[in-house]
């Protein structure tokens, strides 16, 4: 069941080892049944401050060790597993997810702490032979990485615990102090993380400050993560506008920017067409389609076009949707109205433009508020709506090639280049698609939402900067210095 009345959480900030309250709160909302979830503290710009100077703070006073690095990574992940059916409830309940797609988040948070934990013992530096360069003697110099200081984490709504994740334990493993911002609406499963977190710290006596969390306005967060002095890198995923204006006004700071996705799949005449189906009918619908690498176009030869399509219908058709705490369901509500709304105007103004609706193109009433149907979408053109948009929604628009090059083309036909698929059994057709993609990921008979946790991931483009992936984003929250031992003098 659900979080009921009895359950409701009400949460607070954890800033310096204490959690705080604010004199105003954001209510957070069930998406599917539109009950009351708990509520988290609206932080003004001073408290934002606090948890910064408190995490700068800590980071200069913290003489952890990489080995107690991974052991208060490692304590935080079990502390978290030990939780794990709770959490998944907070998360669907919060987010609107089918509590099996929460229970497999919760499950790869779990896992990421425990990468993140084993990649601090790794931060390798290299020997630099110096007599490699004329004119130089056999000096000893060396490379050696050091900690930021602050690491600022801002994440969406979509993936609100495995995504905090990402970037709140390689920030730890690098030796960084850290302070989260969950999106407004999806606050709650990440105050258990830093609950965890605190717990693990406090276990293995790092100093108060290392790991703060703060909630509220992302402008108001965000605008303070900018202006602190003390924010050495801010790791953002959400909307390609707001990470456009973070990259704009950051100055120095390191960023990571992980943003929107259109992103395509091809299917080529030499694959098995029903198993290609049930994968991007998965790839474009789980999550209700709220994920950046989802399918979000099929791009397919012409001659297999009606075959995929039977295929991709009775797909779709299997899907089960409902009620999000249904352990059968697979497609659930959106996350609100705005999201919900952005989802019908595309749908509508694709059919305007003349595609045809192959299954699925139901919305709300009987199948609930936020609720979208699985719809399949032929007759698309890449200038249509539901093509040429990031949609984030059960949309499965399908478009008909009539060779590889065009295919090839097609892909590219976005100023997003975040994930692509393909499906063939022709190795140098693989190889074309792996060369000639403009993306940040080309996967290979599978879809374009394929994602492990310790892959480097992130996107070209308007996609974003930068890799998340452990040991990517470990390097990333880290700086390099030369240290260099030359012969001495005697006096």
């Amino acid at each position: 069941m659900s979080l009921d009345a009895a359950n409701r959480l009400d949460k607070r900030m954890l800033i310096d080892g204490e959690w705080t309250d604010a004199d105003d709160r954001i209510a957070v909302t069930n998406p599917y049944d539109g009950t009351a979830v708990g509520s988290v503290p609206l932080a003004s710009t001073s408290l934002v401050n606090e948890a910064i100077e408190a995490a700068d703070h800590a980071h200069r006073a913290s003489t952890l060790s990489a080995y107690e690095r991974y052991e208060l990574l490692a304590a935080a992940a079990a502390e978290l597993e030990a939780r794990a059916d709770d959490v998944a409830t907070i998360i669907t309940s919060e987010q609107g997810k089918p509590i099996s797609e929460a229970r497999t988040e919760v499950d790869r948070a779990v896992q990421t702490l425990q990468l993140s934990g084993e990649e601090a013992k790794r931060m390798f530096g290299e020997y630099i032979p110096m007599d490699g360069q004329k004119g130089f003697a056999k000096d000893h110099c060396f490379t050696q990485h050091e900690p930021l200081g602050v690491v600022a984490a801002i994440t969406p709504f979509n993936f609100p615990l495995n995504l905090m994740v990402h970037k709140v334990g390689p920030a730890l493993a690098a030796g960084n102090a850290v302070v989260g911002k969950p999106a407004s609406n999806t606050p709650l499963s990440s105050i258990v993380l830093f609950e965890c977190l605190e717990a693990a710290s406090e276990d293995i006596g790092a100093p108060d400050g290392l790991v703060n969390i703060v909630t509220g306005s992302g402008s108001t967060v965000g605008d303070a993560f900018l202006d602190h002095e003390a924010v050495e890198a801010i790791s953002f995923t959400g909307s390609t506008d707001v990470g456009t204006y973070l990259a704009n006004n950051s100055g120095m700071k390191e960023l990571t920017l992980e943003l929107g996705g259109n992103d395509p799949t091809i299917v080529w005449d030499d694959t098995d067409i029903e198993q290609a189906a049930e994968q991007l009918i998965s790839g474009a619908c789980s999550n209700a389609g709220q994920v950046c690498n989802s399918v979000e176009r099929i791009l397919v030869h012409e001659d297999i076009e009606a075959e995929l399509i039977d295929a991709l219908v009775e797909a779709a058709k299997s899907l089960t949707i409902g009620d999000p705490m249904n352990e059968a369901t697979d497609v659930a509500a959106m996350i609100d109205d705005d999201q919900f709304q952005t989802v019908v105007d595309l749908l509508k103004m694709t059919i305007d433009e003349g595609a045809t609706v192959e299954c699925g193109g139901g919305y709300g009433d009987n199948l609930g508020t936020r609720v979208f149907e699985p719809t399949v979408l032929s007759g698309v053109t890449s200038e249509m709506p539901a093509a040429k948009e990031e949609v984030f929604g059960p949309l499965v628009p399908v478009i008909s090639v009539s060779d590889f090059d065009e295919a090839i083309e097609e892909a590219n036909t976005t100023n997003y280049g975040l994930e692509a698929g393909l499906f063939t059994q022709d190795i140098d057709r693989a190889k074309r698609a792996a060369d000639e993609i403009d993306a940040g990921g080309v996967n290979i008979n599978t879809v374009s939402g394929f994602r492990a946790d310790h892959m480097p991931y992130g996107g070209f483009k308007d996609s974003g900067v930068g890799k998340e992936g452990i040991k990517y984003a470990v390097d990333h929250f880290s700086r390099e210095k030369l240290v260099g031992f030359h012969r001495g003098f005697i006096a």
